[in-house]
């Protein structure tokens, strides 16, 4: 009998998971997803290494499921992608048999409404199922003054917890660029949040309800990047851990669960570290995109005389070759190429057959 349901996990099941993790030394994969090509491939990784995963979906991303197609004013297409990808997850976790966190990844200020929408559809999914849609949201509003960052996010929280929806919050700004949020000039002093800060958000979520995650900044970027550009320093997870046990005079090593953003690119031994200092969650999404790419270009190149007409290839002119342009070939390879490289997410991890 598994520990945690198969399915999507909300209220006290996505507390347990995270605590579960940090008392074993591990943390999930948070997979930026597009599309069912990526959802599926996250859920069919899951499965085979046995293991609880993390699905969730920018904005961008949110857009992208609803179709390029349709007009986001007032974030419409967000909302109906976010909503229709949730719906996604939650048909095929159970038929997977996978347990899944469904969130949603960095909304900005100007992104609110789109939150507001998706908490809007929990609300709906609620009164029908008894539980919301997602299992977290992520309001990052790191660009505006602490206070009105945890003034906002409390606000929301309580609607959310109210459903049994965790909150993620960001002190701090992770640099690089994703999905649009240009951090590439940030100031480096904000690149390293500081103990105070990650006790005041603390000590604000704390009073609507323990189901929430920091991602305080600790030299982290987005995207990858030449060796030595970026100076992680994941101690800073654990002199906040040590101010915060200090201050409210609390028991256990890491009472914050963490999440490490901008994880592409990091060595084993720098995400370890950050494991050790109370990351449970690490999101993984260049690296990702990188290697669907890497599969589709890598099954193109062999083919490519068989990808340039419907009608004739090396081996003569009256034949047909829609076995090699067929979308499910070329996009399967693309699933293939980006398994094997969250498996290795999963490995550095230490997330492997944690199912249990």
């Amino acid at each position: 009998m598994s520990k945690f349901r198969k399915g999507v996990l909300h209220g006290d099941e996505v507390t347990a998971l995270l605590d579960y993790a940090n008392e074993k030394n591990f943390a999930i994969p948070a997979v930026n997803v597009v599309g069912t090509n990526t959802v599926n491939a996250c859920l069919e990784t899951a499965r085979d290494i046995n293991s609880p995963i993390i699905i969730q979906f920018s904005n961008g991303g949110s857009t992208f499921f609803a179709g390029k197609g349709l007009d986001n004013e007032g974030q419409k297409a967000a909302i109906l992608g976010g909503v229709s990808g949730a719906m996604h997850v939650h048909n095929m976790a159970e038929a997977y048999g996978v347990s899944v966190i469904l969130h949603t990844d960095h909304c900005a200020k100007k992104l609110l409404p789109w939150v507001s929408g998706l908490i809007d559809a929990s609300e709906r999914h609620y009164e029908k199922n008894k539980m919301p849609l997602y299992s977290s949201h992520m309001l990052d509003l790191s660009e505006e003054p602490i206070e009105e960052n945890l003034e906002i996010s409390t606000d929301y929280f309580k609607r959310m917890n109210a459903l049994g929806i965790s909150i993620e919050v960001e002190l701090g700004v992770t640099g690089g660029e994703e999905d649009g949020v240009d951090n590439t000039d940030i100031d480096n002093s904000k690149l390293y949040t500081q103990p105070d800060e990650v006790a005041y958000a603390y000590e604000k979520l704390s009073e609507v309800s323990d189901r929430f995650t920091v991602a305080a900044a600790f030299g982290n970027v987005h995207g990858v990047y030449k060796p030595g550009n970026v100076e992680l320093t994941p101690i800073i997870l654990k002199n906040s851990q040590d101010h915060i046990i200090k201050k409210y005079g609390l028991s256990g090593n890491n009472p914050i669960k963490f999440v490490f953003h901008g994880g592409s690119g990091s060595s084993t031994a720098e995400i370890r570290e950050a494991i050790d200092y109370g990351v449970v969650k690490m999101n993984i999404d260049t690296d990702l995109q990188w290697a669907f790419w890497t599969g589709v270009r890598d099954y193109y190149e062999p083919h490519v005389g068989y990808m340039q007409s419907q009608i004739g290839n090396p081996e003569g002119d009256d034949i047909p070759n829609k076995k090699k342009y067929d979308p499910r070939k070329w996009l399967r390879e693309g699933e293939q190429s980006f398994k094997k490289r969250l498996v290795k997410a999963f490995e550095d991890l230490n997330c492997m057959n944690t199912a249990v």
